[in-house]
């Protein structure tokens, strides 16, 4: 070049305008060419200069792209990609300091030494070039550039307390990751930054952090070498890297161009150690704020002047050493490395005997290892392509094809995608070199749009992977203290700006579990101030909701629709529960009180509609003395009482009593006093939630299913729970209360002394078979004695003649009435008589047997269980109303009746022997007491009386 150029030698720490400083001038002249450390910032410069002249006369060379407009202009270029011979107005080299890299120094010192443009040069870096550039190029100008901002050291922090717009610096793809992780639990995702990402992922990568959806940035080395970020602070999560040969620790000038990209403009910036990096000293961290760096004395030198008459001779020329003081010589590089591999190979010597074909080795051992393999491995690649193009003078089409269908896959998780990216960027490289595959605009094409998606599907997978993009979006705009969007469909599933958050249950918020930790205290946070409105229109629609859309669990829950909004406490009224409702604090006050209101209302309306026998019992004034007692004892117990348990209360009452309480539907049994209204299921299972609060239950029963006459009787359970469920236990079942009075009503009429069996009435209205129906028997106090006799078979009957149908065989018996109808009598079936057989037929069968039970009431079991059938001129509790006084234990009337000692007396037609069982008083029998005429025996006692 002719030494009449100006060369400027521009200087100074970062964040000094130096980049922008060599567009200017470029584009003040008609050409120019500017080379930059990486493709990276090379695309980002090429975008800023297109935007200002336009893309008809701006070029993009690098490695991988080449993009040269017809009437180009203007060239930027990556450092190895500049354009030799081009005679432009303007050549500027940014980051002229790598000149001291000791994998590509020796580049960007040919570059220094050589690169002149026609009227301008500019070199452009660190203070600590100045010694060198005055050494090597003494008709160099200086420049002197201040920093537009301070640039201040704070020390160590966490990851998790890094403040917003920040970069964390990693020297490792493992400790990116592992960074980049930690930051999407923590503060909702981070942007990722590496040298060995395509433009395009990066571009998309920067693009989230540039536009606040991530406050947090993840990087490499790579950020210090002039990417343009709104840093705040850089946090170095290590001070030491690989460099490809070995771990050492980095030096102050590097550490200074990395915390450099802290503060843009006039705007401050900070930076410090995170992680398991030790804080800087003193000294060092002093030197790095006040941008005082240990000049350089040695730059990286290989030799440019290259001889190709043979592998050896281009060897020898790569090998030669510098002359000079300031220059020293590069370590062996990659593409040297590969020229000795392939120098060892037979077929390659015999290919290379020119140096046409020496010229085309070492430009296809130039090729960069972008996949990382092993040296061999690479080396093996670059012969198969050294042998198309010296054989065919092109790499065929088929071969590029398959090699790019194999790369050409967007599936994987990101380190696959992150290898594919590698791949295709050989091929890329390769398409872009001249002559090298026969459609040049085909293959460029080709290999950019693989790259393009293997790109965007890497973009996608590094977004999934480290940035939540819901907990982000709700952090910023909570941060920018905007009103925050929510919505609520009508499965309850909440979006806050458009991100699926959680689901409102009820009035109660429950986050997505997916999220933890901080994460999901921030989504929460978020959540909440935003549904805040959602709350109070959901509280107005419950309040005018109908009370079919509310209900009560069996454990006390209440709930709307499908979500607990509530639970039932007990309160001072057995009859009158509270509520404690589910809502959350967030909701605020005025929805809390709203719901609650709402709740009351409800199952107080519920306890009045479904107690309202009760209810009317407790409120009657007109019942008085021994009768108002009796009716509070059957509220306390929700209107089911044992009759064992108040059989002095209802041998007291006199009949005036029983028929003011029997207007309250109260019936009087045997076995229980109850109200057979409040045994449906309804209010069986309300009854069964109020008297577990009542007794303070961890866990409440559950109600029998509806329509069982019998169940199973529960092992351990609490005491009183088969009376609230409306049973009583006897024996290993339990049996509805309303159906053991009608069968006591059936017992009533039997000779319980002399033994009777059971009738297909008792079995009928009982569901059980004969087995389980003597275990019943056994429970309520009589003996069962079991035996078996010759089956007697049903004789035929002729339909025609009786003018009847006999019964189908297997006939289903009559399902049992209902609690509200059980007071009524049962009608006995009378069996049909068995056909008579045949004397032969007799002769030839044997006889079938069949079992039968003989009951009579066990005394003994009597007096301990205080149960059973029992004379009430006797005195005696567990007698029904419905029984005769002068009745016999035998049940049926007497013709004979009985003195008052209790001795037999004589009657017409009878003998004393078939009057039935005797009976004996302890003390004379009571005066009777008037008959009472709502009692539904009435009539059937008076015909009695009236008989005997």
């Amino acid at each position: 070049m002719s030494g009449s150029t100006r060369i400027v030698a521009v200087l100074g720490p970062t964040n000094t305008g130096k980049t922008h400083y060599a567009i200017e001038r470029m584009l003040g002249h008609r050409t120019g060419v500017i080379g930059l450390p990486l493709r990276l910032l090379a695309r980002e410069v090429y975008d800023k200069i297109v935007a200002l002249r336009g893309p008809s006369v701006v070029a993009l060379v690098t490695g991988e792209e080449r993009i040269v407009p017809p009437r180009t202009q203007y060239w930027v270029c990556t450092v190895e990609a500049m354009p030799e011979g081009l005679g432009a107005d303007c050549v500027a080299v940014d980051e002229i300091q790598l000149c001291a890299d000791p994998e590509r120094g020796h580049v960007f010192t040919d570059r220094l030494l050589r690169a002149r443009g026609l009227h301008e040069t500019l070199f452009l870096g660190s203070d600590t070039m100045r010694g060198p550039i005055a050494a090597l190029v003494p008709e160099a100008q200086f420049v002197r550039r201040e920093r537009m901002s301070q640039l201040v050291y704070t020390g160590s922090k966490k990851i998790t307390r890094m403040p917003p717009r920040s970069a964390i610096v990693g020297f490792s793809v493992e400790n990116v990751y592992a960074i980049a992780e930690l930051i999407r639990r923590q503060k909702g995702g981070a942007a990722v930054v590496m040298g060995a990402l395509s433009p395009r992922t990066r571009n998309a990568q920067v693009d989230l952090y540039q536009n606040g959806e991530v406050d947090y940035l993840v990087a490499t080395d790579a950020i210090g070498m002039g990417l343009n970020l709104d840093i705040d602070h850089v946090a170095f999560s290590a001070l030491s890297k690989f460099d490809g040969r070995r771990m050492r620790p980095l030096a102050p000038n590097e550490l200074g161009q990395i915390a450099g990209r802290a503060g843009r403009g006039m705007a401050s910036g900070t930076f410090g150690v995170t992680g398991e990096a030790r804080p800087l000293d003193e000294g060092m961290a002093q030197a790095i704020m006040e941008h005082r760096f240990t000049p350089l004395k040695k730059l990286n030198w290989r030799n440019s002047a290259l001889r190709f008459n043979s592998v050896d001779a281009l060897i020898s020329a790569l090998e030669e050493a510098p002359s000079g003081e300031h220059l020293l010589k590069a370590r062996e590089a990659d593409d040297l490395m590969a020229l000795k591999s392939l120098a060892g190979e037979a077929e390659v010597i015999a290919r290379a005997s020119d140096g046409a074909s020496v010229r085309l080795l070492w430009d296809v051992c130039r090729i960069p290892d972008f996949r990382g393999i092993s040296h061999a491995e690479h080396a093996g690649l670059l012969q198969v392509i050294f042998g198309h193009l010296h054989q065919d003078g092109h790499i065929p089409d088929d071969f590029m094809a398959r090699q790019i269908r194999r790369i050409d896959r967007t599936h994987g998780d990101i380190d696959t995608l992150s290898k594919r990216l590698a791949y295709i960027r050989t091929w890329t490289y390769v398409a872009q070199r001249n002559g090298w595959v026969r459609d040049e605009s085909h293959w460029r094409g080709e290999t950019r749009a693989v790259e393009d998606r293997v790109s965007d599907a890497l973009h996608e997978r590094l977004t999934q992977r480290f940035v939540d993009r819901r907990t982000s979006v709700l952090l910023r705009r909570l941060k920018q203290k905007e009103a925050l969007l929510a919505e609520v469909n009508d499965k309850g599933e909440v979006t806050v700006e458009g991100e699926f958050v959680g689901r409102l249950e009820g009035f109660r918020f429950m986050p997505d579990k997916s999220a933890q930790g901080a994460e999901a205290k921030a989504l929460k946070s978020a959540s909440l101030q935003a549904l805040a409105p959602q709350f109070h229109l959901r509280a107005d629609r419950f309040y005018n909701a109908p009370d079919t859309e509310i209900d009560f669990t069996e454990q006390g829950g209440l709930m709307w629709g499908e979500y607990a909004v509530g639970k039932l406490t007990v309160g001072a009224d057995p009859l009158k529960p509270q509520v404690e409702v589910f809502v959350d604090e967030a909701a605020g006050p005025d929805v809390e009180q709203k719901v609650q209101r709402r709740l009351q209302h409800f199952i107080d309306r519920k306890v009045a509609a479904l107690f309202e026998p009760l209810l009317a019992l407790s409120r009657d004034e007109a019942l008085s003395g021994l009768a108002r007692g009796f009716a509070f004892r059957m509220v306390e117990n929700f209107g089911i009482l044992p009759r064992a348990d108040v059989a002095q209360e209802v041998k007291d009452l006199d009949q005036e009593a029983r028929g003011a309480l029997r207007k309250h539907g109260i019936r009087f049994g045997q076995f229980t006093i109850f109200m057979p209204l409040l045994l449906k299921p309804a209010p069986t299972r309300l009854r069964l939630v109020l008297w577990s609060l009542a007794k303070g239950l961890s866990e409440f029963p559950e109600a029998p299913p509806p329509g069982l006459v019998t169940v199973p009787s529960v092992k351990d359970a609490e005491p009183g729970v088969d009376t609230m469920c409306g049973y009583r236990i006897s024996g290993e079942r339990a049996i509805r209360i309303d159906m053991l009075e009608r069968l006591a009503d059936m017992l009533r009429a039997k000779d319980s002394r002399a033994g009777f069996e059971a009738t297909a009435d008792m079995l009928s209205i009982t569901g059980m078979t004969l087995e389980q129906f003597a275990d019943l028997m056994q429970g309520l106090g009589y003996k069962a004695e079991r035996g078996e006799r010759a089956k007697v078979k049903p004789a035929p009957v002729e339909a025609a003649a009786e003018g009847a149908a006999a019964p189908a065989e297997g006939t289903v018996a009559e399902a049992a009435p209902a609690p509200e109808v059980a007071e009524a009598e049962a009608v006995p079936v009378e069996p049909v008589e068995a056909p008579a057989e045949t004397p032969a037929e007799a002769a030839d069968a044997e006889p079938e047997l069949e079992v039968f039970f003989t009951f009579t009431w066990a005394r003994a079991a009597r007096q301990q269980q205080g149960r059973g059938p029992r004379r009430e001129g006797r005195g005696q509790p567990g007698q029904g109303e419905g029984r005769a006084k002068d009745r016999p234990r035998g049940g049926k009337p007497q013709e004979g009746g009985r003195r008052r000692d209790g001795k037999p007396q004589g009657g017409k037609g009878g003998k004393p022997g078939q009057q039935g069982a005797k009976t004996y008083s302890s003390r004379p029998p009571k005066k009777e007491k008037a008959i009472d005429p709502d009692n539904p025996f009435a009539a059937a006692l008076m015909g009695l009386k009236e008989g005997n």
